[in-house]
């Protein structure tokens, strides 16, 4: 058991000083300008990833602005088993995200998909409604990145091959932004600019 404790260390460790981590920070800036304008944040995923996004909504919701007078309008697609059964009742399992953010979503708000591989229809379908509905859409993929990785606007993909790990760092990002967040409240100065339009899509 210890040697399985110090390799899974080491790998996570490694996943953390890829290039991948160099994206975060468009994250950051991204919500904290939807903070700043009032905006809506969607989290996607499914299975642990879906269960990640359940808790940063909380995160992003309570945590980021505890000290600071309220956090940011965040909900998580996955959270409700009504709507989701609905949805996959009625129109597909591929469509239980992409339905919610039809109606739901406005130009300018935040998508953010959780995937492992990338490739899951229902999180593929939700980038593609995400960007014709004008959202700033960011994925958090691994392996190959998939489908995902080549229609989110903003990749953050680990060219790892470990489904545990790719789950791990989908909270540490998560958890990296909400305490950026919580010390640069929108009533405050910022550390860097705020302006994610001005980075460009992240190749």
């Amino acid at each position: 058991m210890q040697e399985h404790i110090k390799s899974y260390a080491e790998r996570l460790n490694r996943a953390l000083m890829l290039n991948a981590m160099d994206q975060v920070a468009v994250l950051g800036q991204a919500l904290r300008e939807s903070w700043r304008m009032g905006q809506a944040v969607y989290l996607c995923g499914n299975g642990g990833s879906a269960g990640n996004a359940n808790h940063l909504a909380n995160d992003l919701f309570f945590g980021a602005g505890v000290s600071n007078g309220g956090g940011l309008k965040v909900e998580a697609l996955s959270a409700n088993p009504a709507v989701l059964t609905c949805l996959a009742n009625d129109l597909g399992y591929e469509e239980i995200y992409a339905e919610q953010i039809r109606i739901k979503a406005n130009p300018g708000d935040v998508l953010i998909v959780l995937s492992g591989s990338g490739n899951s229809p229902n999180v593929v379908r939700a980038l593609e409604m995400g960007n014709a509905k004008g959202m700033k859409t960011f994925a958090i993929v691994a392996f190959s990145g998939g489908r995902c990785k080549r229609i989110a606007q903003y990749p953050i993909h680990f060219e790892i091959e470990d489904m545990q790990i790719a789950e791990d760092l989908q909270l540490i990002i998560g958890h990296m932004c909400m305490q950026w967040l919580c010390a640069n409240p929108i009533n405050g100065s910022v550390e860097i600019s705020s302006d994610v339009s001005a980075l460009g899509k992240v190749s």
